[in-house]
């Protein structure tokens, strides 16, 4: 097995990832088998995204903290990583799936006697509409403008104030857009993907894209920076996770459509407006994701894209 970044392999160590059979988690989730860590899937339903791994059917956010915090005990888990979340359209939704999750995992995590280290993967929506052409990094004041976002926002704050408070060791992860292998059916991306698959030459399918610039990382490069995060010593803070990058959407699309061997006839890109979780424009700035966790992106956008058409959401 190749050590990570020339780390070598973990011995023994237990970690549970929560929404392990989500698009982030099962990518997670086999990148930490893979650097010899022994995986406890958390989620609400099983299936083949757990395969491999010890499989917990649970909804951390209905279940009262001690019974989590049993669960976590009894399987000896030394980190807990958080990628669950939810693209639900009402505020009641959000704050089931961003807030009381993240109250209850962090109250489980103080009811233990030997406390796991967080690491909780948050967006880079959480900073809010920035102006182009900034790089968004740490130190920028948060001013969500959407109801993900705000609600995103708070589940970390809740782990971050935790950490500040001595109750846990915890590390926030500020992701970007995600694509790549199983791209959720319900991000932009995702959606293309579908449209793009139900193309036909006598009815060419009508694709709407935003004037967008917007960062996207590989779901495997993210996947790095968890497993780097959750061996890191760094706590109490903030780090940015993207290519970077602030690629045009229409990009992406071509991309996409490049990666599906269409022919040109079959689909037809306008411009138009995109509903967005945040901004029209996102770049990050990832200096402390190098500094801190030893971490760059690796995967080309276009080897991304190929990722995304090939592999679809289950």
């Amino acid at each position: 097995m190749a050590a990570l970044n020339g780390r070598p392999p973990a011995e023994g160590s237990r970690v549970a990832v929560l929404g392990a059979t989500g698009c982030v988690g099962r990518c997670v989730s086999a990148a930490l088998a893979r650097e010899g860590h022994e995986v406890l899937a958390v989620a609400r339903r099983g299936g083949p995204a757990a395969a491999g791994h010890v499989f917990a059917g649970l909804d951390v956010a209905a279940v009262p903290p001690a019974e989590l915090a049993r669960l976590l005990t009894r399987h000896r888990v030394s980190t807990v990583v958080n990628v669950t979340g939810g693209w639900g359209t009402t505020e009641e939704e959000m704050r089931y799936a961003h807030i009381t999750l993240v109250e209850r995992l962090v109250k489980a995590v103080t009811l233990m006697d030997d406390r796991p280290r967080l690491v909780h993967v948050g967006s880079i929506h959480e900073y809010g509409p920035v102006a182009e052409p900034l790089a968004i990094g740490e130190d920028l004041e948060p001013r969500p403008a959407t109801m993900y976002a705000r609600t995103k926002l708070a589940g970390s704050e809740l782990v971050l104030d935790a950490t500040r408070a001595g109750r846990v060791e915890g590390l926030v992860l500020r992701a970007v857009n995600v694509c790549g292998p199983r791209t959720t059916r319900a991000s932009f991306l995702g959606a293309v993907v579908d449209r793009l698959r139900a193309a036909d030459t006598s009815a060419p399918v009508t694709l709407r894209v935003a004037d967008a610039r917007r960062d996207f990382v590989d779901v495997r490069d993210l996947a790095e920076a968890v497993v780097l995060g959750v061996a890191s010593p760094a706590t109490g803070q903030v780090v940015n996770i993207g290519r970077g990058e602030a690629t045009a959407m229409r990009e992406l699309v071509d991309l996409l459509v490049a990666a599906s061997g269409l022919p040109p006839q079959a689909i037809r890109v306008e411009d138009g407006p995109i509903a967005s979780k945040g901004g029209g424009w996102t770049l990050a700035d990832i200096r402390l994701a190098g500094e801190l966790l030893g971490w760059k992106p690796r995967i080309p956008l276009a080897e991304a894209m190929r990722a995304t058409w090939e592999t679809p959401a289950d």
